[in-house]
Parts: structure tokens; C-alpha cells; sequence
């Protein structure tokens, strides 16, 4: 296959990957890292680490410089109105859990959070336990034949009561966008607040967030080609303020004494603790080398790598995509094969791709199936990749046939 990404040489670790004979298609589950983000991460810690917003020494005040141009760096990237609505968490899931505690005290009895079929464990757990603990009612959109949130149910299930809406961008099973420019305002036309778990799809293009016109979005680094123990909360200026403060500690507190304290408000307020300095540099030195990449050529090289993807799987006998996946990944079940087998004698070939349940359970149960085989696609893949996967995909086949 001619497709070649430009890219693939400023990740260091897929020459090292390919010297073992392994081919790298798990990039839904976290991506391989660019050599910018490495020198940044390299730079920080071989120049003298610190702890930021506390010190008054140069190397307190160099970190603290590094961390807030991340900031603003990834403002810069959603389009965020201002870097203050930015607050950095230690990942997607503990943003989701932030929120969740959060927004507790807006959810009475009775009241409904909304949340779709298709949604990662991150984004259906925080809101089921709140459900629970708010006596409120957790109430699911169910998907079209395509895997796509069905705009008509959905319009009749938001409602009066309905207090929250959480869904994902990107599905990380089923590849599909979310009609999101349709789903929010239903949400928004009933007062309720909107999340968007962006984890996938903050990957593939540029989103505006101020046009998304969400109340909170959140994003994993380690998606992004970023360092792992990272992620963002964008909360929308107003919307930030209906946030309670959830974690205590170090550097979130104003003013303190022995009864009485009184917090920061957004971002520091929520950023309690020591934060991930390291990893909170070097997403910003990972956004700089992304933003200095042509990105409709990405986009053209993602679309054109997905495609032949897709057409390879479809020449297959027996195999079964779930969903219409319109991007960077696809899950697929083959008739009479267990994924578990199919995966094992992929792995033996050199292939990382990803089988079972995709951290969404729920979903797996409402489309019949327990599990499943997801090949996921970044930048940095090419044709030669999925030549192999094929070649090892036909071999592995025919042996469990």
C-alpha cells in the first residue's frame, strides 16, 4: 500500500518497535510520543525541577512560566475565550470525576442526567454513581443502526428535568462522530449543563470549542501524543463558577486557618496538590509540534489510511464491523472466532491492536456481542502497517478456521 505518513520519523519509537517486528495499531488506547515532547520532558528535568505558583527562586519561577504557557497553549488549541478556563487534571477520568463531585449540589431527586449508549466507562460511571447518590434517574440515548446518537429519541428524552448531558465526541468503539452541533442545544433549551469527552476526538482535527458551544469539555494528553498522567478540563467562564470545589489540599486555598478556609476559584482552585509539571510542559511542547504540521494534510492522510482500512476488512469473509466507524479506528467481531483467540495470534505476528470489551461494557451488551477488535490509526501510521496487519490477519484466520 503507497500510503506514507511524513511524519512517521518524529516518533522515535516506531523505528525501535519495527527493529522487534512489531507494528503499532493502538493509538485509541494511548499514542506513541513525538521526539519534541521527548526534548521538552528531557529539558525540564535535566535543568532543575520545581514546584510552581510557590517559589520565588529562578527555577520555581522557570517551571511556573513553563506550566502556564501550557496553559495558554492549550486554550489555544480549543479555542478556549481565555487560558483560566483551562484547568489541568491528571487525566480524562479524573476530570469527568471532578465534574461529577462537582456539579453534585445542582442535582436533586428526581432530576435526570442524560448520557448516551455508546459511552467509555469514564463518561457512564461518574454520572451513574451520581445518579445514585442524588436519587436522580440516569437516562440513556439509544444509537441508530450506524452508531450514532438518534437525534429524534434524544429530542424526546432531554427534558424538563433533565439536569446534565454527557456524551462523548468520538466514539472509541464504534469510530463514529457525534452530532454534537445538534445534540447541545436540546440540552441547552432545557437549562442543562453539557459535557463532552473529547478524549478521542480532540485527536483528529481542530476543534472550536467556543463555536461547540459546550459547557465542558475534557481531553487526555496521552491520546494526543502526550505524556500519560495528564488531561484538561475546559469549563465554559460562567459554567466554571457553578463548580464545587472536590479535592483540598496545597496551593487550591486562598486563605486558611484552623475552622475556616476559603479557595481559589478556577483554574488553581482545582488544581490541588503538586500538579504533573513534567507532563503538563511537555502537552504543551507536544501542541507546539502539532501546530506546526500541516493539518489538512493529516486530515487527507487519516481519511485516505482509514479507508483502505476499512475496504481491506470489507474483502474478509465473515468479518463484522460494528457500527459505520468514519474514522481513526475500527471495531470488528468475525463469525464463529473468539476476539480473545484471534488477538493472541495477532500479537504473536507483531501486531498491538486492541480486543475485548474497550472499557464500555454496556455498549458491547446492547449490540449482541462480548467483545470485540479494535485496529486504531495515528498520524504516524501508513500502508506499510496495515499491509502487515492484513498479512497477519489472513494467517491468523486460516489457522482458526
Amino acid at each position: 500500500m503507497p500510503l506514507t505518513s511524513p511524519w512517521r520519523a518524529d516518533f522515535p519509537a516506531l523505528a525501535i518497535l519495527e527493529s522487534q517486528g512489531q507494528t503499532y495499531l493502538d493509538s485509541a488506547a494511548t499514542s506513541q510520543k513525538p521526539q519534541a515532547l521527548i526534548d521538552a520532558l528531557t529539558g525540564y528535568y535535566t535543568c532543575g525541577t520545581a514546584n510552581v505558583h510557590r517559589a520565588q527562586h529562578h527555577p520555581g519561577e522557570r517551571a511556573t512560566r513553563a506550566f502556564e504557557d501550557s496553559r495558554i497553549k492549550v486554550a489555544r488549541w480549543l479555542n478556549a475565550a481565555c487560558p483560566t478556563e483551562i484547568i489541568f487534571t491528571r487525566g480524562a477520568t479524573e476530570a469527568l470525576n471532578l465534574l461529577a463531585y462537582g456539579l453534585e449540589h445542582l442535582i436533586t431527586a428526581g432530576d435526570e442526567i442524560v448520557v448516551s449508549a455508546l459511552e467509555h466507562h469514564a463518561n457512564l460511571l461518574p454520572w451513574q454513581q451520581l445518579a445514585k447518590r442524588r436519587a436522580a434517574k440516569l437516562v440513556v440515548l439509544p444509537l441508530d443502526e450506524r452508531g450514532i446518537i438518534d437525534l429524534e429519541a434524544a429530542a424526546s428524552l432531554i427534558g424538563p428535568r433533565t439536569r446534565l448531558l454527557a456524551v462523548s465526541q468520538l466514539s472509541n468503539v464504534l469510530g463514529a462522530w457525534q452530532p454534537l452541533a445538534e445534540l447541545l442545544p436540546l440540552a441547552k433549551a432545557q437549562g442543562a449543563l453539557s459535557v463532552v469527552d473529547g478524549s478521542q476526538g480532540v485527536v483528529h482535527g481542530r476543534h472550536d470549542l467556543q463555536a461547540l458551544d459546550c459547557d465542558f469539555y475534557v481531553l487526555s494528553s496521552h491520546k494526543l501524543y502526550g505524556p500519560e498522567g495528564v488531561g484538561a478540563l475546559y469549563g465554559r467562564g460562567e459554567s466554571l463558577l457553578k463548580l464545587k470545589h472536590w479535592q483540598f489540599g496545597g496551593e487550591m486555598v486562598r486563605v486558611a486557618d484552623f475552622q475556616h478556609a476559603d479557595f481559589h476559584a478556577a483554574p488553581l482552585g482545582f488544581e490541588a496538590g503538586t500538579p504533573p509539571i513534567g507532563g503538563v510542559i511537555g502537552l504543551g511542547a507536544t501542541l507546539d509540534y502539532l501546530s506546526r504540521l500541516d493539518a489538512n494534510s493529516i486530515d487527507r492522510h487519516e481519511l485516505a489510511l482509514h479507508s483502505a482500512l476499512r475496504i481491506g476488512l470489507a474483502e474478509r469473509e465473515g468479518l463484522r464491523l460494528l457500527g459505520d466507524p468514519q474514522l481513526a479506528l475500527v471495531s470488528f467481531t468475525v463469525d464463529d472466532i473468539h476476539h480473545g483467540d484471534l488477538a493472541h495470534l495477532l500479537t504473536e505476528q507483531g501486531i498491538a491492536i486492541r480486543s475485548g470489551t474497550h472499557c464500555a461494557q454496556p455498549l458491547m451488551k446492547s449490540l449482541g456481542v462480548e467483545g470485540a477488535i479494535r485496529v486504531s490509526l495515528g498520524l504516524y501510521n501508513d500502508g506499510v502497517d496495515l499491509q502487515r496487519f492484513f498479512e497477519a490477519l489472513d494467517q491468523a484466520l486460516e489457522m482458526l478456521r
